[in-house]
């Protein structure tokens, strides 16, 4: 006699959203996730690539704003199930959520670099306030609060990149 198998146990974390709710939010969030790693893999790749009479300042400045960018990853994924979701399980699930392109070009020019950069962060940024509205429409307080500092991140790169590109 076969045995049928048995279902696999969900996540059962506690959480005062409602299904379609956290379904929402997660989504949004997962979202957020997939685009902050593709910036993040973006700015190392550039931090790698970088050349130029510049090199050192961009450089440095592209592996402190990887970190910052890496760091954050945790806290989405973590958010993401404190609320009762799922998160990322792959490399393959972060390109079909995506909407940062990537850039596998052979050679990008220093100012190049830095103003993609600053538009992806800025791109990033419209993501969150996004997922601003929908976290807001869930009473989702905590995860609202922590859209604003993951938002003055992003916001803050953007700035640097845009002050390091002027004349680049």
């Amino acid at each position: 006699m076969a045995k049928t198998p048995k279902a696999k146990p969900k996540l059962a974390t506690p959480t005062d959203l409602q299904s379609n709710q956290l379904s929402n939010v997660a989504d949004a969030l997962n979202a957020i996730l997939a685009d902050t790693y593709a910036i993040y893999l973006k700015t190392k790749n550039f931090h790698w690539h970088v050349s130029g009479p510049h090199f050192r300042d961009y450089h440095l400045l592209l592996d402190d704003q990887a970190t910052e960018i890496l760091g954050t990853t945790d806290q989405i994924a973590e958010r993401i199930r404190k609320t009762g979701g799922t998160t990322l399980r792959s490399i393959g699930h972060i390109a079909r959520l995506q909407s940062i392109k990537d850039n596998d070009a052979d050679f990008v020019s220093p100012g190049d670099m830095l103003r993609e950069l600053r538009n992806d962060n800025l791109k990033l940024v419209e993501k969150l306030h996004e997922a601003k509205d929908i976290v807001d429409a869930a009473k989702d307080n905590a995860t609202s609060g922590i859209l604003d500092e993951w938002t003055d991140l992003a916001e803050g790169r953007a700035w640097f990149l845009f002050e390091a590109s002027q004349g680049a």
